[in-house]
């Protein structure tokens, strides 16, 4: 049936954002960007969409959910269309996201080692001038 309406008449911006599992605001920021063309004006002054844009909207949010911002994406989307894009320069992109997200890890990590060490350090009693937690906050700042 979805396959239907969007070759015969193409979607409205509600269908199309209901059926990509994304709000109707992130449709037109899409577009605002640059990421989705906007659609063509048929059938009155209704903007429809097709099953490209579907797919289309479909890969921003999955590349997002892997971690790739909006420019990584667009970087993405200009590669499908490349025709002296390969495999290994998707494959590049990948490692590189992955090992960005390797840094990351490190830093959460870093960061909850040195929460441990705050909370050891509070034995979470006594007045909160004295919270030893929150002096070394202050003294970090100096």
């Amino acid at each position: 049936m979805l396959r239907q309406a969007t070759e015969k008449k193409g979607l409205r911006i509600s269908e199309l954002a209901n059926t990509a599992g994304v709000h109707v605001e992130t449709i037109r920021y899409y577009q605002g960007i640059g990421l989705l063309p906007r659609p063509r004006r048929e059938y009155g002054r209704i903007r429809r969409y097709d099953a490209d844009d579907l797919k289309r909207v479909r890969f921003i949010k999955r590349a997002q959910a892997l971690g790739f911002s909006l420019q990584e994406v667009r970087e993405l989307l200009s590669l499908r269309v490349d025709p002296r894009t390969s495999c290994a320069d998707v494959r590049r992109r990948t490692e590189a996201k992955v090992a960005d997200i390797d840094q990351k890890l490190e830093a959460l990590r870093a960061m909850k080692r040195a929460l441990v060490r705050l909370m050891a350090a509070c034995a979470g009693r006594g007045p909160v001038s004295t919270c030893p937690i929150l002096e070394s906050l202050e003294e970090r700042g100096r």
